[in-house]
This record gives structure tokens, sequence and C-alpha cells, in this order.
């Protein structure tokens, strides 16, 4: 046992757990590789290896690199010993995936769905869209080695359970990781959505920018953070909820009732729902936040006219986000943010009219790359990075 510097005392580290780590970030590496990146002894990195490979998680890599005398042995994560399941739950519809270890989609489903049913209906229709990628790819539910579910709605990240969510009826608290717990025997993640967003886009599209925030425009408006490369959630998983922040509009002699039951929030101005229930009362026969987009998209006059309301809106609530954080990229992404050419330049005029301009000096504002998928991208990286954790695995691997 070793000491730390308040006195209390813990296991040594065996370092597995960071080697693993290490193969993760590479593609292959052989042994002097190891060494060198981190500069530990030929026989530590040749201790550690074989252990990793004794445990099935690195494994030896194709076209071994030849070298003097004989090969050099490459090795590589092994992202196929498993799998992990994932799904996007939206207000109105799910993207469920089925992925390797290392969060590369292998399969992937979609369905409608309302999340308003409550989990009782949800996470059944869950199951099902989980069982039907097992049986497409022959795997077993032993195979899963992580479960990844981002909901709209605030989420206690440790706790892995909903908390007072304005519009999902019968999640709170509701205990996603127990409902599961019977079906697949691994870790389950249970994210907001808007956080598995900006990080499939901090992964996949922005890796090497540490501050970015990314802005939800869905049926509801949210946002995710990254701060010095991580998820900012705050103290208590709340941060990032900007749809929900109240904003004055001159120009209005009532404020509209939210869902939350506040008025006058940015979603109620601006959020999917918003447009549909004021297109309707312009006498549209609009239901749905894509029959919306397709007004606007069309070029209906009055759809156009709050698409670009709606930008201002948005924009002057990300004004005060870009001065609080100064993020480098802000990420516009969800159905609404596909109507960038009504939405963005209303937008971008009150972030750079109303925000400092240090703030502003080298700010990018951009539509998502990932479209549609980036909550189950970024929550296949997720759940990898969980089930990978180096004291995660120093724990597995002692057992």
């Amino acid at each position: 046992m070793t000491e730390t510097s308040l006195g209390t005392r813990r296991p040594p580290r065996s370092g597995l757990g960071e080697l693993l780590t290490v193969f993760r970030g590479h593609e292959s590496l052989t042994r002097s590789d190891v060494a060198e990146v981190t500069g530990l002894s030929r026989a530590t990195v040749n201790q550690r290896l074989e252990a990793l490979l004794a445990a099935g998680v690195i494994t030896p890599a194709d076209g071994q690199a030849p070298r003097r005398g004989r090969p050099a042995g490459r090795f590589a994560f092994n992202a196929a010993r498993g799998i992990l399941l994932l799904a996007d739950i939206g207000a109105t519809g799910m993207t469920a995936a089925l992925c390797d270890l290392s969060g590369n989609i292998l399969q992937e489903r979609f369905t409608p769905s309302t999340v308003t049913d409550g989990p009782e209906v949800v996470l059944p229709a869950v199951q099902g869209l989980f069982a039907d990628m097992l049986a497409a790819t022959g795997h077993q539910p032993d195979h899963v080695e992580g479960i990844g579910l981002d909901v709209p709605g605030p989420v206690d990240f440790e706790a892995g359970l909903v908390i007072s969510p304005p519009i999902m009826t019968g999640w709170d608290r509701f205990d996603i990781r127990g409902w599961f717990a019977p079906r697949y025997p691994c870790p389950v993640v249970v994210e907001k959505d808007a956080n598995a967003m900006v990080f499939g886009e901090h992964r996949l599209v922005h890796p090497d920018v540490a501050n970015m925030l990314y802005l939800k425009l869905g049926t509801g408006v949210g946002s995710g953070i990254i701060a010095n490369g991580q998820i900012y959630r705050g103290a208590d998983g709340a941060a990032g909820d900007i749809g929900h922040n109240q904003i004055p509009i001159p120009d209005d002699a009532a404020e509209p009732l939210c869902r939350c039951g506040n008025t006058g929030c940015v979603e109620a101005y601006a959020g999917g729902w918003a447009l549909v229930r004021d297109l309707q009362a312009a006498g549209l026969d609009v239901t749905t936040v894509d029959q919306a987009l397709d007004c606007i998209k069309a070029g209906d006059a009055t759809a156009v006219r709050l698409a670009r309301r709606a930008g201002r809106i948005l924009g002057a609530a990300l004004s005060d986000a870009v001065s609080l954080l100064n993020p480098r990229v802000v990420v516009l992404g969800g159905q609404l943010a596909e109507a960038e050419a009504h939405l963005y330049a209303g937008l971008r005029e009150m972030i750079y009219r109303r925000s400092l301009p240090l703030a502003t000096r080298h700010l990018q504002i951009v539509p998502s790359q990932l479209g549609r998928r980036a909550g189950v991208v970024g929550l296949g990286y997720l759940v990898a990075d969980h089930v990978f954790d180096p004291v995660r695995v120093e724990q597995a691997l002692s057992a």
C-alpha cells in the first residue's frame, strides 16, 4: 500500500489503465513506440504489454512493420472484443446504434417515438432496437461492454438520473440503469443530449478545439459545453440549459408560456415546438418540427419571418454565453439548424453586436458536420471512455 498526500491509503497502481489509454489514442504501436511515448523501461513495457495481451484488450496488429533482424511486433487496441449499445432519445424520435469499443458505429436504427410517453414505453422500444441490432450482427447480450443513452432533459451524470425534466413526463429520477441491469451486465451511461452532441462534434470534427459550444435547435433549445477539452456539466449537471434562460423581447406585449412553467424563456420563443405553435396560430396546417422546417425551406413568408426572428432571439441568448465562456467554436445543430439560410444572419448579427470584442475576435460559428447523428456519435465516444477509464481498467484487471 502507498500513502497519499492526505494520509489515506490506496492500492498501488499497475499502470495498465494508463497504457491502455495510450493504445486507444494510436492506430498501432511497437514495443519501442510504447517506450518512447511513455518513457517506461523496456522491461516494464514488456511486462505491461503481456498483461494487456493476456486480458485481450490489446491484440497483435495486422501488417507488422519489418525491422532489421526480426520484425518488431505491432500491437493495437482490440476494438472488436466487444460492443457498445447507444440510444439518442429525442422528443419525437430516437436513433439507436451498435458500435465497436472504439465508438465506431456498425449498425444504426431510427424510429419515431414520443418521450412524454414515459420510460415504461420508451425504454422497451429502445430494447427492441438493441435486440434487432444484436441479432443482425450475431452478438449476444454478454458481448455488450457498455450502454449509453442521452435524453432531452437535465441529467445528474454521476447518479445516471433525469432530474425534474420540463417535458419528460414520468422520467424524473427513474432508475434507467436498474431497468437495463437484468438484461446487460455492463455499465450504463446516461447523458443530456446536447452534451453527447457537443462531445461527438469535438472528438470527430474539432479535436483540436479545447473550448466550444454546441447549440441544439430541435423541438426544444439546449446547449452543450466543452471546456479545456472536457464536457462541462457544472456542479450538478445543469450547465448549458440555455433554452430556459428568460429573455426580454421589446415588441411582445405578453411573454409566452414555456413548457417548463415559466414565461419568456428562449425556447418559448425560438424552440421547434414554439415555431409550430406560431405557425398554427397563423393558420398553417403544421403539427411537427419537420413540417415547420419544410415550410421554412419552401420560402413560406410567415415561416421565414418566424425563423429570422428566432435567429435574432437565439443570437441574443448566445451572446451572453459567448461573453461568459469565450468558446473558439459555436456549432449549430438539431433539426432547425437545417434552416441555416434564415437563422444564421440574425444569430450572427446579435452575437457580434452584443458579445465582448475579445470573445468574438477568433470566434467561428459553424453548422454541425454530424447532423442528426451527433448524439449517437458522441455517446459512442463517451461510453468507450467510461468503460476504459484507467481506474476502471485497473480494477477489472486486478479482480
